[in-house]
C-alpha cells in the first residue's frame, strides 16, 4: 500500500526479543490459586522471535506465521485467535492507546514452541513494544511491564532481557549485575511439553514420596556470582531445575540428551523450563560451537547461542 496524502498510511514496526534459559528454577508447592511460587535466575540468549506488527485501516487484530520462521512448524498448533499471547498483547494496548488502528502480527518464530524457552512470551513482549511504537502510546518501560505481568509471567523478562532474578510466579523481577558472555548448545526436541502438565506432574511426583516442598525465597548466591564473574565451571556445579523431575518423567528420553551433551564435552545439562528444550553449557563460543556440530552429526537439532543478551527491541520502523 502507498502512503496516500489524505488517506490511510501503513506502517510496520519490527521488534525482535530473546528465548531465555532458567539457569536455577526452585518451585514452591501449589498454592491455593492454583500457581506455584518460584525462585529463578533468568538468562536471556541469543534465540530470538521478531513481530511485523502493521497498521490496518480496517480494525481488528489479526495474526500469521511468517514462511521465513526458522523452525519445522509441520504438525505444530499455534492458535492465531485470542488464545496467542501475541494476540492478547495486541488487544491490551490497544485498550490503553488513544488512537488504535487495526494490526497485523506476522511472527517469525526461531524459538522451540513448548520448549520451555518462553517463546510465546517473547511474541507477546514484542507485540507490546512493538503497538506502543506503532499507535504513539508512549508507555515507559515499567508500563510496558506492568500490562506484560498480565499476559503471563515470562513475558515481563523478555522486555527486560539480560540476567535477573525471579520470584512469586516468576515475574517479581530484580536484574542482576552478570554481563559476563555464558555459551551454551540448546537441543531442541520434536515435540513439545505443556507447562501445567509438567507442574501437576512435579506436583504427583511429591505427593507420592511425601515430600513437602517449601517456599522458595530467594536463589542461590553462588549462581549470580558464577554469573557475575563469568565462570562456566563454577556455574555447572549448581545448576537446578526442580522441574527437571517432571519433564523427564513425561519424556524419559530427556535424560538421554543430558547424558549424551555430557559425554560430548558439555560441562552439565538441565532442562529448560518445563522443557524439551535441553541446555548444555559449554567452556567458550568455539566449544559451543564445536559441541552443537557433534550432536547435529548425532542426529539432534543441536543451536549454540550465548546470553545474557539485550530484552525487546525495535529493529525497524518502516511506512508503507
Amino acid at each position: 500500500m502507498n502512503a496516500v496524502r489524505g488517506r490511510f498510511a501503513a506502517r510496520t514496526v519490527r521488534v525482535k526479543a530473546p528465548g531465555k534459559v532458567n539457569v536455577s528454577l526452585n518451585v514452591g508447592p501449589l498454592r491455593p490459586d492454583g500457581y506455584h511460587s518460584v525462585a529463578s535466575v533468568y538468562l536471556a540468549v541469543s534465540l530470538y522471535e521478531e513481530v511485523a506488527a502493521t497498521s490496518t485501516e480496517n480494525g481488528g487484530i489479526s495474526v500469521s506465521i511468517s514462511p521465513d520462521s526458522a523452525l519445522d512448524l509441520d504438525g505444530v498448533d499455534i492458535p492465531l485467535d485470542e488464545r496467542n499471547l501475541a494476540y492478547r498483547a495486541a488487544a491490551i494496548m490497544a485498550d490503553v492507546s488513544e488512537k488504535p488502528t487495526g494490526v497485523h502480527l506476522e511472527i517469525t518464530k526461531r524459538v522451540p514452541v513448548a520448549g520451555g524457552m518462553g517463546g510465546g512470551s517473547a511474541d507477546a513482549a514484542a507485540t507490546l513494544l512493538a503497538c506502543d511504537a506503532l499507535w504513539n502510546s508512549g508507555l515507559s518501560r515499567e508500563e510496558l511491564a506492568h500490562l506484560a505481568a498480565e499476559l503471563g509471567a515470562d513475558v515481563p523478562f523478555s522486555l527486560l532481557g539480560g540476567t535477573a532474578v525471579g520470584l512469586g510466579v516468576g515475574d517479581e523481577l530484580s536484574p542482576a549485575l552478570a554481563k559476563a558472555q555464558m555459551d551454551w548448545v540448546l537441543v531442541c526436541a520434536d515435540y513439545g511439553l505443556s507447562t501445567p502438565e509438567v507442574f501437576r506432574t512435579l506436583d504427583r511426583l511429591r505427593e507420592a514420596e511425601g515430600v513437602t516442598a517449601q517456599e522458595p525465597s530467594a536463589v542461590d548466591p553462588k549462581i549470580l556470582q558464577a554469573l557475575r564473574s563469568g565462570d562456566p565451571d563454577a556455574l555447572s556445579r549448581v545448576l537446578v531445575n526442580d522441574l527437571q523431575r517432571a519433564s523427564i518423567d513425561l519424556a524419559p528420553q530427556l535424560r538421554d540428551v543430558i547424558g549424551m551433551g555430557e559425554s560430548c564435552g558439555a560441562l552439565a545439562g538441565l532442562v529448560s523450563g518445563s522443557g524439551p528444550t535441553i541446555a548444555l553449557l559449554a567452556h567458550s563460543p568455539e566449544s559451543a560451537d564445536g559441541l552443537a556440530e557433534e550432536l547435529r552429526h548425532l542426529g539432534h537439532n543441536a543451536l549454540a547461542v550465548h546470553g545474557p543478551v539485550p530484552g525487546a527491541r525495535i529493529i525497524s520502523d518502516t511506512l508503507l
